[in-house]
């Protein structure tokens, strides 16, 4: 028997996202994955001066809050040809790092550890066995009996008032829960503090960026001077104050303030996050086998220590992997024709060549045709248009982007640490390094991936720190700044490895003016609907053949979805004809 699961959203703050799943005998026999918000910020930045870009393009998302900023500033950059100074790069290492980190923890106990934890079940826990049981994984501070007798207590109260706020949808009492109640009070305690321990994490970025989200930006470097001789206030402007275009300088105290932003983001990484990850998939080790999807994975590379230009100085290695194989890692070109290409042969798109034609970015267009049914409605039309993701594919091949993808890419190319973690994780859990290629699989390689940045953020301080010492205090380049010295034309491509995947904005610059801007983002490439072919998207390819207990609590599509980490208005585009907004309600 046939039947079709509609959920809408499955998202559970950055919504937008529709999963349709074709069923047969209890089983997903093709699933389909639908972008449900429109954007329109392409447009929005054509004719635009491209310096200003990064603040439009930044506000495409507010929870990532600065990593369009990054791909729009390098974009202008590399068609201009501006390298930017070595203190600027590492600054700006730093503020990428934090995203990840503050990222990755958020999503993890905030939209991804309720699949896995039951929390009306931690009502029956045990304070001291669960105390018991968070000692033995850690030393983190806060795992007396007496913090998880306060914690329950709290819970209990929220459950019978009947007002579970935050805790209000999940489908509790689950068979597919598979958590003892004293493993399930830790992880709801944990989520508590997670939420608590951002606020601190997120200084990181209002000292080196003025404010989060949103943090400020400037092509040809970062918007802060550095002051290596404060005055008596110790904020002072010194000798050999030099750098960004105003605002408060990075002095000592803010060093000192940066250092301690690090050390707390390591304590709850190693003491809390990591520990969680492995608890928690110790009872779930069939999800290690289900999830995969497409088998291909892609970098663009990030994270440079000798500047945008060499790759071969990316901590973020760039590459594609295909079928799976990690013992060969395929060449990226961004800027190559037939490499990168969207399609809309089942978007709500048109190109001037065809629905069924391919385009690079720099030649990209964005033409609404909306052709689907007038929303709310039941079916998507799925042989037809039923996305406002467009479908990018690399080389023809559909991509997964994200964690896994850079932690496959640092294990394939030897990376010391990434198999150090990862061989130790396996054998803790006594699983073939196949295991990786799952909806688990992703999930713990964002941990992972977590720990290794929170390590590298150590030494790009220490290495800022050190140039400052040595009297290098430059963190912006003035060269190109001014109009009056650019090419007539110009066209460039600004990259960086997101938190959620490999991020890129294409620029084509004509007479000082945006004539061309084309965003590609993570949740396009792992969102995106079929192409012509009919080759599914990373979200579509791995719900198929999914086992679903019960369609109306379909948790099991939850799980595998929330692993990518999906936020979707990044990967929706806007406009019409007339230049008219249009609206779509989920009802």
């Amino acid at each position: 028997m046939s039947e079709r699961l509609v959920i809408d959203p499955i998202t559970r703050i950055e919504g937008h996202l529709r999963i349709e799943a074709q069923m047969k005998d209890g089983a997903i026999e093709a699933a389909y994955s639908s972008g449900t918000m429109v954007r329109g910020i392409e447009v929005i930045l054509r004719g635009r001066d491209p310096r200003d870009a990064w603040a439009f393009a930044q506000r495409i998302c507010g929870v990532c809050t600065l990593v369009h900023a990054i791909a729009s500033v390098r974009a202008v950059e590399d068609a201009l040809k501006i390298r930017i100074p070595p203190n600027a790069e590492l600054i700006r290492n730093l503020m990428i790092g934090a995203q990840y980190i503050h990222d990755h923890v958020m999503h993890f106990y905030h939209l991804h550890a309720l699949d896995w934890v039951d929390v009306v079940s931690a009502l029956k826990a045990d304070p001291k066995a669960t105390a018991a049981l968070a000692q033995s994984l850690s030393k983190y501070a806060k795992s007396s009996p007496g913090y998880f007798a306060d914690v329950q207590a709290k819970l209990k109260k929220q459950v019978d008032s009947g007002q579970l706020g935050l805790f209000r949808n999940g489908y509790w009492g689950h068979p597919a829960y598979k958590l003892p109640p004293e493993a399930n009070l830790m992880a709801v305690a944990h989520y508590l503090d997670a939420l608590a321990w951002q606020r601190e994490v997120v200084a990181l970025h209002t000292i080196l960026g003025g404010k989060n989200p949103h943090p400020n930006f400037v092509v040809g470097g970062v918007p802060i001077a550095i002051s290596i001789w404060p005055d008596h206030t110790g904020r002072g402007k010194g000798p050999h104050y030099r750098g960004g275009q105003g605002g408060t300088a990075l002095d000592v105290t803010g060093l000192q303030r940066i250092q301690s932003v690090i050390q707390s983001m390591r304590e709850f990484v190693d003491q809390v996050y990591v520990p969680d990850t492995l608890a928690i998939a110790g009872f779930y080790k069939d999800w290690f086998r289900q999830g995969e999807g497409l088998g291909n994975f892609m970098t663009f590379g990030d994270l440079p220590a000798k500047g945008m230009g060499d790759p071969s100085g990316y901590f973020f290695p760039r590459g594609a992997i295909l079928n799976r194989d990690l013992s060969k890692v395929h060449e990226v070109d961004l800027n190559a024709d037939d490499q990168v290409q969207e399609y809309v042969a089942h978007s709500w798109y048109d190109y001037a060549g065809g629905k069924t034609k391919g385009l690079h970015p720099y030649q990209g267009e964005t033409k609404l045709n909306y052709s689907g049914p007038k929303p709310p409605f039941q079916q998507l039309p799925v042989e037809q248009a039923y996305s406002w993701l467009k479908s990018p594919r690399w080389k023809g091949q559909a991509m997964e982007v994200g964690p896994l993808a850079r932690v496959l890419m640092l294990y394939a190319t030897g990376h010391a640490q990434t198999k150090e973690l990862v061989g130790a994780t396996l054998k803790k859990l006594d699983l073939p390094v196949q295991a990786l290629f799952s909806t688990l699989g992703r999930t713990a390689a964002r941990t992972l991936e977590t720990k290794i940045l929170a390590d590298a953020m150590q030494g790009w301080l220490d290495q800022l720190t050190a140039n400052i010492k040595g009297g290098d205090v430059d963190t912006f380049n003035e060269s190109l700044w001014e109009p009056s010295s650019w090419p007539k034309s110009a066209k460039g491509v600004g990259f960086m490895e997101a938190p959620r995947g490999g991020l890129a904005h294409w620029i084509v610059i004509d007479n000082e003016k945006i004539a061309n801007y084309q965003c590609v983002v993570p949740s396009t490439w792992n969102a995106g609907p079929r192409d012509p072919d009919g080759k599914p998207g990373a979200y579509e390819a791995a719900l198929a053949g999914h086992a679903i207990h019960d369609p109306k609590q379909p948790l099991e599509v939850l799980r595998t979805i929330h692993s990518f980490d999906p936020c979707i208005a990044c990967a929706v585009h806007l406009t019409d004809d007339e230049g008219e907004t249009f609206e779509v309600k989920v009802v």
